[in-house]
């Protein structure tokens, strides 16, 4: 074999590497964002973000819940931190009827 037998050959591996560098990324990317797959897939999920604010450019605030209890953190900046912890979620809102029958 010569040389460029040789060059062709790590030429042709370095191809292939990087398809298969691409359909891992994209595969990580778009399968599980836009087909919900996860690695907890069948199970009921346990935590949760329920809300999220902006502070400044670079703070967040964030309530958190699991297994129904909330805690709320603030994320960003020099170093996060726990603000409030178990705070006693509240129950879900019951639809409301109007007994006509019309909400069917």
């Amino acid at each position: 074999m010569g040389l460029f037998d040789y060059i062709r050959f790590i030429l042709a591996f370095a191809f292939v590497l990087g398809l298969i560098g691409i359909c891992y990324w994209l595969v990580r990317r778009y399968a599980v964002e836009r087909f919900g797959l996860a690695m907890n897939v069948g199970k009921t999920p346990r935590l949760r973000i329920v809300e999220n604010r902006v502070l400044d450019g670079r703070r967040r605030l964030i309530l958190v819940r699991r297994d129904e209890v909330e805690h709320l953190l603030v994320i960003g900046g020099e170093s996060d931190m726990v603000v409030e912890t178990g705070i006693p979620a509240p129950p879900l809102p019951v639809p409301q009827t109007t007994g006509d029958g019309a909400d069917r």
